[in-house]
């Protein structure tokens, strides 16, 4: 039997441990399939491999993850080879040595990623993608006002960074994806009646330091989650099958009902998820968070 395709990198927000839940509001048969904010595409290869659908467009307004999107689809074996190089430096070196590995290719990937670059070096800032998301702390991705990626060191002792099997995997079910990257609205046009489409937007922050985990340079505010609604709306009106997951602001603020003001004309389901990137391990624990569905 063949490897089922999971994530091939750790995202903040990802939503791996949210997809027995997420998986109750599926529809019977799935022959259509939207993801506009695709991130680490835990609900997107749950759905690739149980229902095989005949069309599928995925969507991020982070290039760089998408570059690695397509990358994986059409160039895996070469990323393999650049991924398992990668991983046979960084074992053999000393630990006191893999944190001047690890920074050097941060400042490779960034040259790369604000110089742009031709298919040889988009290949090459993939593999680096996925090395520097394996390495650097919590796996998470942040970049500063200047589109530079800035997460630290983590000193893993043993990651996997080439995950040969799950690549080819991932490799073999994205071949019939169409990807673009952009803002959400890009997806307007490939949904209709016939499409389940599952929105993950940039979460609403509980707090000050949650917009720690911003992983593009455009932060996506209060009225952009409400410009998010009317998207809903609109696609809602053409008939589309719809589920958007959210941060829950009762957690902070019983009073708070953001969001039970906007999706008040859709089903709101609280569920329950532990924070899985924080750099205090003591709060990690279970949060409710929202799941929206139009039917």
């Amino acid at each position: 039997m063949s490897q089922i395709a999971k994530p091939f990198i750790k995202w903040a927000g990802g939503k791996t441990q949210l997809l027995s839940e997420i998986r109750r509001k599926y529809p019977e048969r799935i022959e259509k399939y939207c993801e506009p904010f695709v991130g680490g595409g835990a609900v997107l290869f749950d759905i690739l491999s149980t229902f095989n659908p005949k069309e599928v467009l995925i969507n991020d307004i982070n290039a760089e993850l998408i570059n690695t999107y397509h990358q994986i689809k059409t160039n895996s074996e070469p990323l393999i080879s650049q991924l398992s190089e990668l991983q046979q430096q960084y074992k053999e070196l000393p630990e006191e040595d893999r944190k001047s590995l690890f920074f050097a290719k941060r400042e490779r990937y960034n040259s790369l990623k604000i110089n742009g670059g031709n298919e040889v070096e988009n290949l090459e800032k993939a593999a680096l993608f996925i090395f520097i998301n394996k390495t650097c702390f919590n796996g998470l991705y942040r970049v500063n006002s200047k589109g530079l990626f800035n997460v630290p060191f983590n000193n893993a002792k043993n990651p996997l960074i080439c995950d040969e099997e799950n690549l080819r995997a991932c490799s073999s079910v994205l071949q019939k994806v169409k990807m673009t990257t952009g803002d959400y609205s890009l997806c307007n046009n490939f949904i209709d009646q016939d499409t389940f489409v599952y929105i993950d937007p940039p979460y609403r922050p509980l707090n000050q330091t949650s917009a720690f985990t911003s992983y593009s340079e455009n932060d996506f505010s209060d009225v952009q989650q409400i410009e998010l609604g009317k998207f809903i709306d609109g696609i809602s009106a053409k008939k589309a099958t719809v589920v958007a997951s959210n941060s829950d602001p009762k957690n902070v603020d019983t009073n708070d009902n953001f969001f039970d003001d906007l999706y008040s004309h859709f089903k709101i389901e609280r569920v329950y998820a532990s924070r899985a990137i924080n750099s205090k391990g003591s709060k990690r624990g279970k949060i409710s968070e929202l799941l929206v569905a139009n039917y």
